[in-house]
């Protein structure tokens, strides 16, 4: 898969493609469906198919720290893509300069100067454009004009509710990691690089592995059991995912995961942490003290929970 970013690198795409628009944060079931219908036609076309997504995504873009909180990082995107088979991810700098495009000019620059589209593939509900007159009435009328065919996404639907990067959400929120999977077709799991923190974790007795989120929220909050994939091999863990209150050093969520049973260093290490069970909120406490005494307890809870889901076959 070829991944390309910003405008300005249009050109090292191929004349022709399919494409698709979207966030496609979480990349969930819905989002494979139409990845589904992308690579049908690119195949039926031998053309490659194009998958354009915007970072940051719009609504971040418009109300940065009220927008709703990540599924995915680019990165995770990318690789999920990627997994599915995309020939190409054009990702495009969500900007001013891109915000000021009319519906008109984006289809004229980007989608029919910039990817040369035959078959664009988009929901009925999409609307882009700062005057607000992309949509896919509009889109049909400039494919007859710009030699495109236009197609609407199929809807997925699981007991009744349609599936969406919200529902998935709000599944992962509540802690219903089964029902999350289902929607995602596959775990719910952040996945980054191990960087260097304060190291309070060892001093306390309890190391972790440290993951920066970059996200002014996170889509859960709180302490897990969790499954960890390190270098081929997998561990059991538990994992705090917040601010850590009690401290008060952090403005951005972290997630910080204590490995059970593992000795080593994790430093510069990309791991994959895959969220189970929900053991408890994050809380403030009075004092390390405290603090200490419940990480303890967590972790036997932790260690009972997986013992009681290995024997009950979870």
């Amino acid at each position: 898969m070829t991944f390309v970013r910003g405008l300005r690198n249009l050109h090292s795409l191929e004349e022709k493609s399919v494409v698709t628009i979207g966030s496609f944060d979480g990349v969930h079931v819905g989002h494979q469906a139409i990845l589904r219908q992308v690579k049908e036609a690119s195949r039926r076309l031998q053309i490659p198919s194009v998958v354009m997504t915007f970072e940051p995504q719009p609504r971040e873009f418009f109300s940065a720290e009220r927008a709703p909180a990540r599924l995915m990082r680019l990165r995770e995107k990318i690789d999920t893509l990627s997994g599915m088979g995309v020939d190409r991810v054009l990702c495009l700098q969500f900007n001013r300069q891109l915000r000021n495009l009319s519906a008109v000019d984006f289809v004229d620059q980007v989608l029919v100067g910039g990817l040369g589209v035959k078959h664009l593939i988009v929901g009925d509900d999409f609307h882009f454009g700062c005057d607000r007159r992309g949509d896919f009435a509009m889109l049909t009328e400039q494919g007859k004009r710009g030699g495109f065919v236009v197609n609407d996404t199929e809807t997925v639907e699981i007991d009744g509710r349609r599936v969406s990067s919200t529902l998935v959400r709000e599944f992962v929120e509540q802690g219903n990691f089964v029902r999350a999977a289902e929607l995602l077709g596959r775990p719910f799991a952040i996945s980054g690089v191990v960087g260097y923190g304060q190291q309070l974790g060892r001093e306390l007795g309890f190391p972790t592995a440290n993951v920066q989120l970059n996200r002014y929220s996170a889509p859960l909050s709180g302490v897990f059991a969790v499954k960890v994939d390190v270098a081929g091999k997998r561990y059991r863990g538990a994992a705090n995912v917040g601010l850590r209150p009690t401290v008060g050093d952090l403005l951005k969520p972290i997630l910080e995961v204590h490995l059970l049973d593992f000795v080593g260093d994790l430093y510069g290490q990309r791991i994959a942490v895959e969220f189970v069970h929900k053991i408890r909120d994050e809380e403030k406490f009075t004092g390390i003290d405290q603090l200490v005494a419940t990480i303890r307890r967590d972790v036997e809870k932790i260690r009972q929970w997986f013992l009681t889901a290995e024997t009950e076959g979870i």
